[in-house]
């Protein structure tokens, strides 16, 4: 079969590591090739390569057999190559329209044809279901938003060389399962894929074939047909991975998140965004916010742990009233946060990673005596987190975190944020971008810190995640906790109707505060 990509002995180094390590990859005309490997295993460089942001120090590219050369993504979009990134390219100040058309406006005597833009992007938007606000700033729309807005940064470039990086991590079920009709067809249309993806039910329902890399190297290339999930992951991360975390029975202790009447109003919209929710966490429970992107978990997320305000309501963690605290007060009195935007909320890129793992610690002994910073302690304090939670960096601590790939970034947050021993732990999308190594790592963390007396709330677009890993969980449906149930007692299909809106209990904001029957404290 013809092969449009063939990327021939492709390596590339960064300081203290070998990101690509003489690595083979090709492309068949029509296929879905799925690359997989563990956060760090070179897939994101490779790609990156191949779209011109970073340019390999030895190896060759071919397009339908001949040699081209892609030294900027410009070169790239020349010969057809688009791509999906990891981590978005959008410009937060501008419209989604302008982040769309950027660099290709159409235009007439010196004036951006808008109008005829904005019907091409709409009509993309109905063909491909990727619903967006064209007239929304990026700032403004959620990060599911965001993620479309890149796809449709792609298909309006009408590209047919399609790498999507991780383009399902912030997506809902629903919106997953719409791309993987897309991608179906956009096959259908001559387009050649490549998917970089960590879920292997995705990679079993899409891909052709698949190119499972393990530390720069290629382990090898099978077809989808003729493997298991369990192979996939046994070839990516060298050993036996448990899919479905075991846990205890959880033995319930003091209330130590309480929410009561907290609601929100979009400054936008002018709507109530989080609408009358209230609701506890007591010690040793893991529960989850579940719901459709957009719902008002991600403003929840954000009130709770202080990056926006409370129109009204009440915000207690331990007992003490925390609605009109300061971020660092809060972050020092109880609350440890995973945030949904790594980026935006969670790191400082330029940084190095033993700084960004002493964010939340630096100003307390002994990483500062007399207002003076301790390097020693808290490189000590990196090599540990390091070491415990598998941090995959060239340069130890002093790797600059924004040179990391998006699964360690991850890492470093969880490990971070679990690290502090809070009695609350704020976890959003707490597994975005890793591999299923990694995630099996992160689940048992959780339930580690749950046994240990933690209170954990979570907010998850992941059902899966959503059904093995928590205790309780609250649906949140426009601005509203529409259900309030045990894991157990409720299935995927049965949440999936709440979730949607189509079913929903009609319970008073005080009855939800009040604890259910099976919600006895331990004595």
């Amino acid at each position: 079969m013809q092969h449009i990509i063939e990327m021939q002995h492709i390596t590339k180094r960064f300081p203290g590591i070998v990101a690509n390590d003489d690595v083979n990859f090709n492309l068949r005309k029509g296929e879905i090739h799925a690359l997989l490997g563990e956060n760090g295993a070179g897939k994101s460089t490779l790609m990156s390569i191949l779209f011109g942001m970073y340019i390999p120090e030895e190896g060759t590219i071919l397009k339908n057999g001949e040699p081209i050369q892609v030294l900027n993504p410009n070169d790239a979009n020349a010969h057809g190559i688009g791509m999906v990134h990891q981590h978005f390219k959008l410009v937060e100040v501008f419209s989604v329209l302008d982040n769309i058309i950027m660099g290709v406006e159409p235009h007439q005597f010196g004036f951006i044809k808008r109008k005829e833009a904005k019907d091409h992007i709409l009509a993309l938007c109905q063909q491909y279901e990727l619903m967006v606000d064209v007239d929304a700033k990026i700032q403004d729309v959620s990060v599911g938003m965001q993620q479309r807005t890149e796809i449709l940064k792609m298909l309006y470039r009408h590209n047919d060389i399609l790498i999507f990086d991780e383009p399902t991590a912030v997506l809902t079920p629903q919106e997953i399962k719409q791309l993987m009709i897309t991608m179906k067809n956009l096959i259908k249309e001559g387009k050649s894929i490549i998917f970089i993806t960590h879920k292997l039910d995705e990679i079993m329902e899409v891909a052709d074939r698949v190119t499972v890399l393990r530390r720069g190297k290629v382990i090898g290339t099978v077809e989808t047909s003729k493997t298991t999930k369990e192979d996939l992951s046994r070839m990516m991360v060298g050993r036996d991975v448990v899919f479905e975390i075991e846990k205890k029975d959880s033995k319930l202790g003091d209330i130590a998140l309480e929410v009561n009447h907290l609601s929100v109003l979009s400054e936008r919209t002018k709507k109530h965004v989080v609408d009358n929710v209230s609701f506890r966490v007591r010690k040793g429970e893991i529960v989850c916010v579940a719901g459709v992107d957009g719902n008002g978990q991600s403003e929840l997320g954000l009130v709770l742990s202080g990056l926006i305000k409370a129109t009204s309501g009440q915000i207690i963690i331990n007992g003490e009233d925390m609605t009109h605290k300061s971020i660092r007060y809060r972050n020092d009195h109880g609350l440890s946060h995973i945030p949904e935007d790594r980026h935006k909320h969670g790191l400082i890129l330029q940084d190095n990673l033993a700084n960004n793992l002493a964010l939340k610690k630096y100003h307390l002994l002994p990483f500062q005596k007399r207002g003076i910073i301790q390097p020693a302690p808290i490189q000590e304090l990196a090599d540990e987190l390091i070491h415990t939670y598998d941090i995959r960096s060239g340069q130890g601590g002093k790797t600059r975190v924004g040179s990391m790939s998006g699964g360690n970034q991850q890492k470093a947050i969880i490990a971070r944020e679990l690290d502090k021993g809070s009695d609350v732990l704020l976890s959003i999308q707490t597994v975005r971008g890793l591999d299923v190594g990694a995630v099996e790592f992160a689940h048992r963390q959780l339930i580690k810190s749950r046994d240990e007396g933690k209170a954990i709330l979570m907010i998850s677009f992941e059902l899966d995640e959503v059904m093995s890993v928590s205790d309780r969980i609250l649906v949140m449906y426009e601005g509203q906790i529409v259900k309030n149930v045990m894991a157990k007692d409720i299935t995927v299909e049965e949440l999936g109707l709440y979730m949607a809106g189509v079913k929903r209990d009609f319970v008073e904001a005080d009855q939800l505060s009040k604890p259910m029957n099976n919600e006895v404290k331990e004595e």
